[in-house]
């Protein structure tokens, strides 16, 4: 049963006993005490913990979440993995104990015919709470299930809690029995004597209590609540490799092929060695919890949740390195995710180019870092170990590691922890937070020009503030009262020279706010010319313009004529419009949480960040940019006052992130009461002015922090006809008007969709009318008929698999074994199956398979009635057939 069956029959199953469907939440968490979402559970704790009221009394769920708290785990177990489905019910004050109990029977024991997934209740085993009576009376009377079957734990053992004073309350944990080759017998009331035999396969909480204050498990129980709820969880994972009959969570059909293409990838084997194992199952599930992320919105960053998804694809880049590829990866993984997942999440294939070029463009980056960061680290490490002693990485040597090569402290641990080598931790922590301080005063330089900022204040006290007349002015005559070259204060300077230049008065708008700094020209009286290619105020008060001194001289005292760039300004100015516009309209889709979080006006293009705890919808970013088009097209007059802050607060004008203002403020409104921001920049007079902008996306920039970009003016007319030229082109290209694409498109890949599945059928006729040829040439070797066949090139293990199943049907009922070779981009696989005859008498296809693979030089594995294997020399297919017969 594939993995998007299970989720689907779970939802359905639920849906016929009257819950409400929910959809998944976004892996960024709507909590944002925490980074993810990490239990189906953390979309419903304000119903159950009283805080909201539930808006359903029962619903279903199956939820996307991310846990990586445990990562170095993953690729070693069978259940641990970063992004996991977490199957869930819930009830507010609706069923208790009996109606969970036997909902979860009744999915999990009745027949797949009946939607159900068919499981043996005779191998369910539970786990309780010693003292929950109930529990033990539900499971043992009215299900029937085996007293021997019910293991009774601790408090501390299986109660839950949110781990502060409210709800609390008791857990059945359901097990499943998974047979004797897993592991020992439960006896002596333990379910978990070791190995992987008993699988928790569904936690069921009764939120029963009202617990009080108290740390750990050490906490009273005051009493029962009033409105009782139901929590469960069912890990979609460990359904699915339960019921397709695998050995963990890896080899399930949405993790598998990618594990698979790793091996075309690397030349290696699954099955063949523990440790290539290991990095196979990282790879898959880092390339598909980094495909799920991004999804979502994350985006790789040095922090949050940026960090995490870097980590994740840094880990999957690093673990196909050591499997020894040095060329890229993700283009040749990252589509196999995406195919297998997009069943059950159909949106990855629509946004699945915005995903690959983000996953592509960090993994690019990490291999231009890696190869040289790996050589320097073992460098350290040969030196280390070469001094003898214990050897210990110095602090420094993993501060360069991470602010050079660009290595996470994590890779660089983990790395140590391989070579037998440990880590200086408190030294490199002690560099980074001398590199933080650093980097305040390099933002304090971006201002200063890495001139002391003494010499600003100086200038300051002596000749006063600069008087700032852009709002209505482009360009001014003014006095030079200072000059800087080289950071030091100058009465003149000569040309060609690199100068700073203040005015006592200027049209030019220095660089704050999120607004660019004005580009111009300040020509001297005398002669001498200045091209200003950017504005600071590194002391508030001190506008001081840097730039190229082209012609002349310029002196103190010197009359000069100020001329901004008109069009630049005007482009900024359009964008810091713009900004403000949507802004409000963010507001008005998403609601005023949407706060902002940053900006940046250049010319024709805008930035805005905002806070907000997920992806937002293309249909609303749509809605967000018909909005703002909306009001431009009214013309709405964009207006400015001076007020007091107080009287601007009245007014309900929205303050700017971290701004910290003074008593009198300048008041931004656009068509009145619509918009109205505190704001010192530049705008338009009328939102007419704007004639167009075009929202080209959104993404997450950090923790709770999302950005959109757009287009404003020339910059959104050039985009379109630019969009347009396209359009044109694949319309002659194709045929067909413009309005006629959508339909044209859609009945090519039809098309060609139907085209490949009438290929793909009629290979699979072609090879099984050669079944019976095939089978009709098995030969015997002691009890047992062989039958087998070399394919040639281009066999996938599909093939093999189907072929191999169809002749065993066809040799009867005496002792049989099939072996079928082929071959792909110059590998050999085989897949070898075995008759119930022939396992009774002791041969098994994993075994015959390991024969096989070790002659074509690889290895394989699987179950006893069919495995798959495959080398590296396809010359010796027919030794390898050979060798099957002899151990036969």
């Amino acid at each position: 049963m594939r993995t998007s069956e299970i989720r689907t029959r779970w939802l359905d199953y639920f849906r016929k006993h009257d819950h409400h469907i929910a959809d998944s939440v976004a892996l960024v968490s709507p909590d944002p005490s925490i980074l993810f979402t990490i239990a189906g559970v953390v979309p419903f704790i304000p119903y159950i913990i009283g805080t909201e009221e539930a808006p359903w009394p029962r619903v279903a769920s199956v939820q996307k979440c991310i846990r990586t708290n445990d990562i170095e785990n993953v690729g070693r177990t069978t259940r641990h993995g970063t992004f996991f489905q977490m199957n869930g019910n819930f009830s507010f004050g609706d069923y208790f104990k009996e109606g969970a109990i036997d909902l979860a029977w009744g999915l999990l024991t009745s027949s797949v015919a009946e939607g159900g997934y068919g499981l043996d209740g005779d191998r369910i085993w539970v786990t309780i709470w010693e003292e929950d009576d109930e529990t033990f009376d539900l499971w043992t009377k009215k299900i029937g299930l085996d007293p021997k079957h019910i293991v009774k734990l601790t408090r501390e053992e299986i109660f839950w809690s949110t781990g502060q004073p409210g709800p609390a309350g008791p857990c059945a944990e359901i097990h499943y029995d998974r047979g004797p080759e897993f592991g020992p017998e439960a006896v002596g009331g333990d379910v978990d004597p070791g190995g992987d035999r008993y699988l928790e396969v569904w936690n069921l909480v009764f939120d029963q209590y009202l617990r009080g204050e108290g740390a750990g498990s050490d906490y009273p129980l005051l009493g029962e609540l009033d409105r009782k709820a139901i929590d469960t969880g069912a890990g979609l994972e460990r359904i699915a490799y339960l019921l397709q009959g695998k050995n963990n969570m890896y080899e399930i059909d949405e993790v598998f092929p990618v594990i698979q293409r790793t091996e075309e990838l690397t030349g290696k084997t699954y099955g063949a060695d523990e440790e290539d194992d290991v990095k196979m199952r990282i790879i898959a599930d880092h390339v598909r919890s980094s495909l799920m992320l991004i999804g979502d919105g994350v985006r790789p960053g040095n922090d949050g949740r940026g960090y995490v998804l870097r980590r994740l694809i840094r880990r999957a880049v690093r673990s196909v390195r050591l499997l020894g590829v040095d060329d890229v990866a993700m283009p040749a993984l990252l589509p196999v995710s995406k195919d297998v997942m997009a069943a059950s999440y159909p949106e990855l294939e629509a946004d699945f180019d915005r995903i690959a070029q983000i996953a592509y463009a960090e993994e690019d980056a990490f291999r231009r870092t890696l190869q040289s960061g790996t050589a320097i680290f073992e460098g350290a490490v040969r030196k280390l170990k070469s001094a003898g002693g214990a050897p210990v990485l110095a602090g420094s040597d993993a501060f360069t590691l991470h602010d050079t090569y660009g290595f996470p402290i994590d890779l660089t641990l983990e790395m140590a922890e391989e070579a037998g080598v440990k880590v200086d931790a408190e030294g490199f922590t002690a560099l980074m937070k001398e590199q933080k301080e650093r980097a305040r005063a390099d933002a304090q330089a971006k201002k200063t020009g890495h001139v002391d900022v003494h010499v600003y204040s100086e200038l300051l006290g002596r000749m006063g503030k600069t008087e700032f007349l852009g709002y209505t002015e482009t360009a001014t005559d003014g006095k030079v009262i200072g000059i800087i070259v080289d950071g030091q204060p100058s009465p003149a300077a000569e040309a060609p020279a690199e100068v700073e230049v203040i005015l006592n008065q200027t049209p030019f708008w220095a660089e704050q706010g999120g607004q660019l700094a004005d580009h111009g020209t300040i020509s001297v009286a005398g002669g001498g010319l200045v091209d200003v290619h950017d504005v600071q105020s590194p002391v508030k008060g001190l506008i001081v313009h840097r730039g190229t001194l082209t012609e002349g001289s310029i002196a103190l005292e010197d009359t000069v004529h100020a001329q901004i760039d008109v069009n630049r300004r005007g482009q900024i100015a359009r964008a810091h419009t713009a900004t403000h516009m949507v802004h409000k309209a963010l507001h008005e889709h998403l609601g005023e949480q949407a706060t902002q979080a940053g900006s940046e006006n250049s010319p024709s293009r805008m930035r805005f960040d905002f806070r907000h705890g997920q992806q937002v919808s293309s249909d609303v970013l749509a809605g967000i940019e018909s909005r703002v088009n909306e009001r431009l097209q009214e013309n709405l007059a964009v207006t400015d006052e001076l007020m007091s802050l107080d009287e601007a607060k009245k007014q309900g004008a929205t303050a700017l992130f971290g701004e910290k203002y003074g008593d009198t403020v300048r008041v931004v409104s656009i068509g009145g009461e619509w918009s109205r921001e505190l704001c010192a920049g530049t705008h338009v007079p009328e939102t007419g002015t704007l004639g167009l902008v075009s929202v080209l996306g959104e993404a997450s920039i950090g923790s709770g922090v999302r950005r959109i970009d757009a287009l404003v003016g020339a910059g959104a007319y050039a985009e379109g006809a630019k969009e347009r030229a396209i359009l044109s082109q694949v319309s002659s290209q194709l045929g067909a008007r413009t309005t006629e694409l959508p339909d044209r498109i859609a009945t090519l890949m039809n098309r060609l969709k139907a085209a490949e599945k009438e290929l793909a059928a009629m290979r699979t006729a072609q090879l099984m009318a050669g079944a019976d040829q095939i089978a009709q040439g098995a030969t015997r070797h002691g009890d047992v008929l062989y039958a087998t066949k070399d394919l040639g090139d281009g066999a996938s293990g599909d093939d093999l698999r189907t072929l191999a199943l169809d002749v065993r049907s066809k040799l009867g009922s005496e002792p049989a074994v099939v072996a079928i070779f082929g071959q792909s981009k110059g590998r050999p696989t085989v897949v070898i199956a075995t008759n119930e005859a022939a396992r009774e008498q002791g041969v098994k296809a994993g075994a015959l398979v390991k024969v096989a693979a070790g002659v074509l030089g690889g290895g394989g594995g699987g179950k006893d009635d069919v495995a798959q294997g495959g080398g590296q020399d396809v010359s010796k297919i027919a030794d390898a057939s050979a060798a099957v017969a002899s151990a036969l």
